[in-house]
């Protein structure tokens, strides 16, 4: 048995210090250690976006990325950026366009999505398909994934424009 790493990083806002174990992957400590169960391990090669999250701002995959490389940065998975209403737009619109079936895609889908729409402008079904062609989808297709993503980016013009 290895030894335990003591690390210091921000997990949702909120500071977090544990000791892990030297190969623990991010998405294991986040769903293990700290029961944030909303990013899923899906094929735990880095192919199916299930363990995205968002670590100094940028989506990445959790599986592939040790906890112990995290030492201070800051993590944000689908629960940090729920509360926050950062993708309030985008969640309601795949509720009102039915993009979700299961589930075990959406918390990946919705991350790499804002990503997306966080650059600005309204970006064509191509582009929208391209960006999240990381993230498998096995349930619903990507038709309306897509719809989704448009609907709230149409959403987030709507308000920042009032």
């Amino acid at each position: 048995m290895s030894d335990r790493v003591d690390i210091a990083l921000t997990v949702n806002g909120e500071e977090v210090h544990a000791a892990v174990e030297p190969r623990q992957n991010l998405v294991d400590f986040l769903r293990e250690e700290l029961q944030l169960t909303g990013s899923h391990v899906g094929c735990e090669h880095g192919v199916c976006g299930a363990c995205t999250v968002r670590v100094d701002g940028v989506i990445v995959r959790g599986c592939l990325l040790l906890a112990v490389q995290c030492e201070g940065c800051t993590v944000e998975t689908i629960e940090g950026v729920s509360d926050t209403g950062e993708i309030a737009d985008l969640q309601a619109a795949f509720v009102a366009r039915n993009a979700l079936q299961c589930g075990f895609c959406t918390p990946g889908m919705l991350l790499t999505a804002q990503e997306l729409l966080a650059q600005g402008g309204v970006p064509s079904r191509d582009r929208i398909r391209e960006h999240i062609s990381g993230n498998y989808c096995r349930c619903t297709g990507y038709q309306n994934i897509v719809n989704s993503v448009l609907r709230g980016t149409a959403a987030m013009h709507a308000e920042q424009g009032a």
